[in-house]
């Protein structure tokens, strides 16, 4: 593993992933990206965007900020306007991505955009645009389904944490995949791990552990698919995980209600 800013840059992943560029496909069946940043650039324009619109219009008074946070039970609003303020089990399903895309303070997106950066393209180039998306979409998902099953009723939660944790578990498992040196990448995480636990009363471990958790398994599925009929089992393999997902947030909605 080679140090990078924020994170590690992976080698022998790149050089697994470069492998079948002549073809136009990656090492798992992935069309090659001509740009494996441009993911990644308009993931970090879409965050800059939303907390650029909550920062313009109250920060953590806003709005927009409890249209977008993940709250698993909706409350009235705390600005003393006396509305209520939908929560998932409410019906606000969107908040599960949304709140994904969504920050407050400037060091927090700060953060999460330069772990984006550095991890972002050298994972598309070698998962390919589609199967890179999944992974951080469907583990942002899973974070925001164990917070949404673990964390206060009232709560906002909010971050690309577990996406920037799932992308971590993803990296992890391509790097075991190619049998790569992975000892500084897990020092890495188990540092990042360490800070969650630490500052747990202001951080989101939930969001952290269901992030890392379904990045691993989304990357399982991705890099042990059977060569023949590779991208059908990726696909089904994929659907599973976020059928799972579905019935994980339905049951927990079913509970509150």
């Amino acid at each position: 593993m080679r140090d990078a800013a924020v994170g590690f840059h992976c080698p022998s992943c790149l050089s697994e992933g470069a492998k079948s560029t002549r073809s136009g496909r990656t090492a798992y069946g992935g069309t090659r990206s001509a740009n494996p940043a441009l993911t990644s650039q308009v993931l970090i324009a879409l965050n800059v965007a939303v907390w650029l619109l909550i920062t313009a219009t109250g920060g953590s008074t806003s709005a927009w900020f409890y249209r977008l946070a993940l709250i698993p039970v909706g409350a009235q609003s705390p600005d003393g306007s006396g509305r209520f303020v939908p929560g998932v089990s409410d019906g606000a399903f969107w908040q599960l991505l949304t709140s994904a895309f969504t920050h407050l303070d400037l060091w927090h997106i700060g953060f999460n955009m330069v772990a984006l950066w550095v991890l972002g393209p050298q994972l598309e180039m070698v998962l390919g645009r589609v199967r890179f998306l999944a992974v951080y979409l469907l583990s942002a998902l899973s974070g925001s389904a164990m917070v949404y099953w673990l964390s206060g009723a009232n709560v906002p939660t909010i971050g690309a944490s577990g996406a920037i944790f799932g992308l971590m578990g993803a990296l992890l498992v391509l790097a075991y995949k190619v049998r790569g040196d992975y000892s500084q990448l897990l020092l890495w995480i188990g540092l990042n791990f360490v800070i969650t636990v630490v500052g747990r009363a202001f951080i989101s471990w939930q969001g952290h552990l269901g992030g890392f958790l379904g990045g691993l398994v989304l990357a399982g599925v991705i890099a042990y698919s059977p060569r023949a009929s590779r991208s059908r089992w990726q696909a089904v393999g994929i659907g599973v995980v976020a059928a799972l997902l579905l019935m994980a947030i339905l049951t927990r909605t079913a509970t509150l209600g």
